[in-house]
């Protein structure tokens, strides 16, 4: 019998999805599941997307352009004009999400086994990413106890080596909701100066920061013209996860044109996609100051609610809409599943995302959950009751 790739075999499950089975089972046996596992939002995708969709009138669907079509390149470039990033339609290329971008970022910039220092923990994706590129990450540790601020830049040098060539962010961070300051963007831009890498940001969640932090891009940063490459997407910030639509940045002339080799042989972007997220530009600024002031009150109800539980610690995300929580349990892989197998309260549960799967170093996170707030505020006050309850109960409690 054939058999299948080493790659395939070291492809990581998705420590969000892979309890989806025991979630189903819970279902079907009539408890009600509330879903903290996934950065699905229950926000309601702008209409003027969604009409774009409803109105399209061609005959034919066909290929747009392998780098999108130019009208909607030109209207993320005016996009990210506004924000004061000083970059050209011809440094902008559509993707088919944020995913295929950063594998795009990957793929173009370093060489099967060459390394990518990654702070973690980080979006789980990025493993399998790294995998499908043939790359090793080299994860650099940060701390709950102080929020998952980067590391010194004495802790990045220990990690670099001939095959570094490149480090990744998230910014604002999925899992943590960090949010970079512009100091540690310098700090980071010292580094990869020093060292001749590429600084890959995926700033998908830019438009959420918090208690009047502001977002930093690494394209605004001073000097990192040919290092930086941003991944962006328009799944989270226009709430329409399913259109599969991101974009690649970078005013590095070679990377683009590298990336553009990998774009042509997928042939082209999603022509709905792209149809539904360039009429989301137009959305009104008041869309996402309404939807980042609903963030703020679910984030204030999740965090002082989890942190009145005994022995849970969860630090306050300053962006995003996860946050990490530190649980007194043994295994939160265990923990997870028994929630969908073998508890209940008054018939309800919770479905969270075990951390370990967003660190690359073994035996860490081993004890702490990602959770999204992207539900309304009663849910989120139902869902830390019932947490509450099952930490009380749990055979694996530590307290």
């Amino acid at each position: 019998m054939p058999k299948i790739s080493q790659k395939g075999i070291a492809m990581p499950e998705s420590p969000i999805r892979k309890l989806v089975p025991f979630a189903e089972k819970a279902k079907k046996a009539g408890k009600k599941v509330y879903h903290l596992n996934i950065g699905q939002p229950d926000i309601k995708t702008p209409e003027l997307a969604l009409d774009a969709i409803h109105n399209f009138s061609n005959k034919v669907v066909e290929y747009s352009h392998s780098a999108g079509f130019e009208s909607y390149r030109k209207g993320l470039a005016s996009y990210y004009q506004n924000l004061a990033i000083d970059v050209d339609y011809n440094d902008v290329m559509v993707t088919t999400g944020g995913s295929e971008a950063l594998l795009f970022a990957l793929n173009s910039c370093l060489d099967p086994g060459d390394e990518v220092i990654i702070p973690e923990p980080f979006y789980a994706n990025y493993n399998g990413f790294s995998i499908s590129a043939g790359v090793k990450v080299k994860p650099i540790a940060t701390s709950i106890n102080d929020g998952f601020a980067l590391p010194a830049i004495e802790e990045f040098e220990k990690l670099i080596t001939p095959k570094t060539k490149a480090i990744l962010i998230c910014n604002p961070g999925n899992p943590t909701g960090y949010l970079y300051s512009k100091k540690e963007l310098e700090t980071l831009r010292d580094i990869v100066i020093k060292y001749d890498l590429f600084l890959i940001a995926d700033e998908v969640y830019r438009e959420f920061a918090y208690d009047g932090n502001q977002h930093h891009s690494v394209l605004n940063i001073e000097g990192l013209g040919q290092n930086a490459i941003v991944i962006d997407s328009t799944s989270k910030r226009y709430s329409m996860c399913g259109i599969r639509v991101g974009c690649i940045v970078s005013k590095n002339k070679e990377v683009m044109t590298t990336a553009l080799k990998f774009a042509q042989a997928r042939l082209s972007p999603p022509t709905f996609g792209q149809i539904a997220g360039e009429a989301a530009l137009k959305t009104p600024k008041s869309y996402f100051q309404e939807v980042s002031s609903e963030y703020v009150s679910r984030r204030d109800v999740l965090i002082e609610g989890l942190n009145k539980i005994e022995g849970v610690i969860c630090p306050k995300p300053k962006g995003a809409f996860y946050a990490i929580a530190q649980l007194p349990i043994d295994d939160a892989d265990k923990f997870a599943q028994w929630l969908l197998e073998d508890f209940d309260f008054n018939g309800e549960t919770v479905m969270v995302a075990p951390a370990a799967g967003f660190y690359a170093t073994p035996n860490t996170g081993v004890n702490q959950v990602r959770i999204a707030y992207v539900l309304n505020k009663e849910s989120l006050k139902a869902a830390i009751k019932i947490l509450d309850e099952a930490l009380k109960v749990y055979p694996g409690r530590t307290i």
